[in-house]
Order: structure tokens, then sequence, then C-alpha cells
């Protein structure tokens, strides 16, 4: 079965996504439509900007949607999922490939979900640490002992594990990590403690924009960061789509879960391929692939 899988924020990097924009006139279409609906020339960003300007939440976000949804659409009848997954920012992208959210409803909910990010971060300072080779109890337990607001956020592959919260809990949790026997426990550069109880404002204004917005049936199911189970309710995708904000994502889990469902090819559909990377350390038996565009 087919499983098409759609990356997150740190997958992005200046040029991308131009020779999609020099060669299809699809694509061309819908980097005009994103620059309109976003109020600024995101493309300039993406194609030609600097670094430090791509980094930023608010752009990084829509870019790495933008060429998610556009490479689907130049792919066309290629694109044929059984099941499809997005980690984090990409389960937006996601939902526009299996047909839930249209295009503009997508790039729209995705901005705000940045700008309320953007807000949260500045509102309470935070930040995120990488964990490898410790297991996922060891960390958990670490997180709930350490005084503060430190979580699991990211349950990326099999010993790598990232934490999120406040910043000096992050620092004491990371010392903690390393006396338990992990390899690193590295303070990432990232501007707040995404998906943990510090995103709570981000969540509740995120979540009236999508109570506010149409979600159709799925094409195929989508197997969520929350719950990491086949999805196809849109009342449900909705509910788990808030819920993500201040919840871990549980990639591991997910694609897991995919394999058990009878998932032996994963597609990425979007910027680099780091989640091909891990869903070779899930799961060694799996196929991964980039997605092929005539």
């Amino acid at each position: 079965m087919n499983a098409y899988i759609f990356p997150g924020q740190g997958a992005q990097f200046v040029g991308m996504g131009l020779d999609l924009y020099e060669n299809y006139p699809v694509a061309q279409e819908l980097f005009e439509q994103a620059n309109t609906i976003l109020g600024f020339s995101i493309t300039d960003i993406m194609f030609e900007g600097e670094a430090a300007d791509l980094k930023q939440t608010k752009v990084t976000q829509p870019a790495i949607f933008l060429h998610s949804v556009v490479l689907r659409k130049v792919m066309g009848e290629a694109f044929k999922p059984d099941m499809v997954a997005g980690h984090s920012l990409g389960e937006f992208s996601a939902l526009v490939a299996n047909g839930v959210l249209t295009f503009e409803d997508g790039l729209n909910l995705v901005a705000q979900r940045a700008m309320a990010m953007q807000k949260a971060c500045e509102l309470q300072p935070g930040t995120m640490a990488a964990v490898l080779s410790l297991e996922d109890a060891v960390v958990e337990k670490i997180c709930e002992e350490t005084p503060g607001v430190v979580v699991a956020a990211n349950y990326n592959c099999p010993g790598q594990l990232v934490i999120s919260g406040e910043v000096d809990a992050i620092q004491i949790a990371c010392e903690k990590m390393k006396e338990a026997g992990a390899r690193r426990a590295l303070v990432l550069p990232v501007g707040g403690a995404f998906h943990s109880p510090l995103m709570q404002p981000a969540r509740e204004e995120l979540a009236a924009a999508i109570e506010a917005t149409t979600f159709n049936s799925p094409s195929c199911p989508i197997y969520q960061n929350v719950t990491t189970q086949a999805v196809t309710d849109a009342a449900e995708i909705k509910e788990n789509l808030i819920s993500q904000l201040t919840a871990p994502v549980k990639w591991t889990q997910s694609i897991q879960q995919m394999v058990a469902d009878g998932a032996t090819l994963f597609t990425e559909v979007g910027p680099g391929k780091v989640l091909q990377g891990l869903v070779k350390k899930i799961s060694q038996e799996s196929e991964t692939a980039s997605a092929v565009i005539a």
C-alpha cells in the first residue's frame, strides 16, 4: 500500500520550489495565488531570500506547506495514496492532498497557525532540545521530575526524541539526560516551545479558525500526530488538528501503525528527505522514495 508523507518545519532551504515555478504552469499559478492570499511575496523569500528570513516561523510554515502542496498538484494522477500523514505542520499539507481542505483554506490556516505560534513564543519564551540514544520512557520520566514546564514533544524515531518547554527547565533536563546516558542532549535553534503547554494561546487562536473552516471527507485516511490512528471523520480531524499544537508529535508510533495497516512504500512530498530517513529508522523493511514528477 502507498503511504504519502509530508514534512514539517526544518525541511526548508533557499531556492525551494523554484524549479516547480519555472517548469509547471499550475505551480506558477498556485505560487502567485499564495502571494496574493498571504499579502507578501513569499516566492521572493523562498526562491532567493536570506536563510535567516526563511527561518522565521511565519515564513517557514507557509513555505513548506506551499512546496508540498504544489508538488502534489504537479504530480497529477501519479498521486495515488492509500493513506497519508504529515509531521506537525505537514498534517495541513496532507489534508489538502487528500481533499479535506482546499488549497486556499489550507494556506490561510497555516498562515494563521504560524502567526499564532509566533505570538505565543513572544508571550512565553521557550525552546526545544534533541535527545539522542535514550529510551522514551527515561526521557519522559526525567521531564516529569524536572521543575517547570518540560515535555516530550517529538517522537521522531527510536532513540531520537525532542523535548520542549521553558528555557531553564530544558537546560536542567538536558543535563539530567546526559547523566542518564544520552549520547547528546542539544538545545535546538528554534523560536519557541512548540508542542508544549506554552503553545496554549496559539491553540485557542487556531481553534477558532479551524472551527470556522469547512473540512470535507477525505479521499483516504490520515494518520494524525496526536492519535497515531487512521482517521476519516472530518470532525475528529479538526479536533486532532487543534490538539496537535500542545500535544506531542507521535511520528514513530504513526509510522508503526501505518506499517501495521499495510503500508509498504512511503513517498515524501515536499522539500528534503528528512522523513524518509526517519521512516528507515522506524521500519527498516519499508521502502521510501521522494515524489517523482513527469
